[in-house]
């Protein structure tokens, strides 16, 4: 029972912090390929994949129902901004600054401290 109650409770957590929502559309994904398949018998998977995916959201006849497919539109868009990978490198100019730290030379006399007298604890008393 509390294996259950973990898994429910990790699938909600997933489902309302990540992009795992999208996963649900799944099956949009497939009924749209067979709407595709209808129109060209030739489409296989991979092209229809290729078409919706790698060449970004062109505005076409069926627009409206490319966006449901997963992944087109982002319903948490903090997690999407924090997850994009740039397929561009980015460089970010940082100006570098310099300081110089002053740093004073302080001159301590050790003659009265008592570290002075640890070496004289190990020698034989003397006679005075």
């Amino acid at each position: 029972m509390k294996k259950i109650i973990s898994i429910f409770f990790l699938t909600i957590y997933l489902f309302s912090t990540t992009q795992a929502v999208e996963l649900l559309k799944l099956p949009v994904i497939f009924q749209h390929y067979h709407e595709h398949k209808m129109l060209d018998k030739d489409m296989t998977f991979l092209a229809f994949l290729d078409m919706h995916y790698m060449h970004g959201s062109p505005h076409d006849a069926d627009y409206d129902r490319d966006m449901q497919l997963p992944f087109k539109t982002c319903a948490h868009p903090i997690i999407a901004i924090a997850s994009y990978v740039a397929p561009v490198p980015i460089s970010i100019a940082v100006p570098k600054v310099f300081y110089v730290e002053k740093k004073q030379h302080l001159i301590y006399n050790t003659i009265g401290y008592s570290f002075n007298y640890h070496s004289s604890v190990w020698q034989p008393p003397r006679a005075c």
